[in-house]
């Protein structure tokens, strides 16, 4: 039977969160080989959201036109507008995960000048030892990241440097 999707569950009307312990979804997908996903009877969103940063393909949740018509899933199903943000909410976090990077992110490019670097404050001359000073850790953030300053201290430079200068490896030896 294809395709096959198997949701973890707490048949609790409603469920407390700290009762759903949502690593089961991944061992179920694991020891099942099977799509997995959360039926979800808790109050708010937070844990098919967190659900979903897990790994569940598929959310279920109760859902009413109107809680005031009433019914016996009325009081813990979503109407219109908390679909929508659920919804929403999921996608997010499922569009989060992303990959395995430790690279800048291109949203990240433009925030660069808020970031500190190492830049050049006295003018250095081709062979002169890199010194407290003669660079510093300021905005913005075009130089050498922050955590290299005790390395190039002593190091020489390659080349003349001016004031101003931001600090980059091919500089220094």
């Amino acid at each position: 039977c294809a395709p096959v999707v198997l949701l973890h569950c707490v048949s609790a009307y409603p469920a407390p969160p700290e009762e759903y312990n949502l690593k089961t979804i991944a061992n179920l997908a694991e020891t099942f080989d099977v799509l997995t996903g959360l039926s979800d009877h808790t109050l708010g969103h937070a844990t098919a959201i967190a659900a979903t940063a897990l790994g569940a393909s598929v959310i279920e949740k109760h859902f009413t036109i109107s809680r005031d018509e009433g019914g016996p899933d009325a009081g813990f199903s979503l109407e219109p507008p908390e679909l929508t943000d659920l919804i929403s909410s999921c996608k997010d976090a499922f569009h989060a995960l992303g990959k395995v990077s430790y690279t800048l992110a291109p949203s990240e490019k433009k925030s660069l000048t808020y970031r500190r670097s190492i830049y050049v404050v006295k003018d250095i001359t081709r062979g002169e030892k890199l010194a407290p000073d003669n660079i510093r850790i300021i905005r913005p953030g075009f130089g050498m990241s922050p955590e290299h300053y005790d390395q190039v201290i002593g190091m020489k430079a390659k080349k003349n440097l001016k004031r101003g200068d931001a600090l980059l490896w091919e500089a220094i030896t």
